[in-house]
């Protein structure tokens, strides 16, 4: 999440102080990022030294006033015509905690999975949830429109996820299949039929959970 070129797009539209930039910045994403004034400060604070803000007076109640600068302007403009980067993806700590489960002794993987997933899928209730909520009105200004785009991007990304664990589920289960190095292919046979069917049974089930859910929020 890029603060610093949130904060130059909302300077664009007119000089401001740090607390109503953070009001202004989390009303326009629903609070979803929630940021606290000394994050707001720092930043205007590197952003002064880089001269893309500079000060400009104060208002009536005496607070520090920031403006945007020509290069502020320019850097703005760069970062909307410049789309976001994908192939250095950030740390996903999800995708960590499967990866480092897998094989690890005394974790069952399949738990780690359907726990997660619990959680996902009433993520993505809730978030449905509150999009109806603010659907029932007509938006009062843009502001509920940023905050509706920010909400849906957060329900595809939870029927995303959910998908994904159905995934891996999956191909845990088609792992498990196969024969352990050293290990006779009739004791590996007959280890994952007893539990093949059940686990196929449960997945398949957890997909309809899923879709359900998916199909509420669209």
């Amino acid at each position: 999440m890029s603060i610093r070129h949130g904060l130059l797009a909302l300077l664009e539209r007119g000089p401001r102080y740090g607390s109503q930039l953070r009001t202004e910045f989390e009303s326009r994403t629903g609070a979803t990022w929630p940021l606290n004034v000394g994050q707001v400060y720092t930043t205007l604070s590197r952003l002064e030294r880089d001269g893309m803000v500079a000060q400009d007076g104060e208002d009536r109640a005496g607070h520090a006033l920031y403006a945007i600068t020509d290069a502020g302007r320019a850097e703005l403009r760069s970062w909307f015509r410049t789309p976001v980067d994908r192939t250095s993806p950030p740390r996903d700590e999800l995708a960590i905690k499967l990866a480092m489960a897998v094989g690890a002794p005394g974790v069952d993987i399949r738990e780690v999975i359907q726990s997660q997933r619990r959680h996902t899928i009433k993520a993505m209730q809730d978030y449905t949830r509150l999009k109806a909520q603010a659907l029932e009105a007509v938006p009062a200004d843009r502001h509920e429109v940023a905050w509706l785009l920010v909400l849906e991007q957060l329900i595809f990304q939870t029927e995303a996820e959910a998908r994904w664990l159905d995934h891996c589920e999956a191909r845990l289960i088609r792992l498990a299949l196969l024969p352990e190095p050293g290990s006779r292919p009739s004791d590996t046979a007959s280890d994952t039929v007893s539990g093949s069917s059940s686990d196929t049974a449960s997945d398949t089930t957890s997909s309809a959970s899923v879709d359900v859910s998916g199909g509420t929020s669209a």
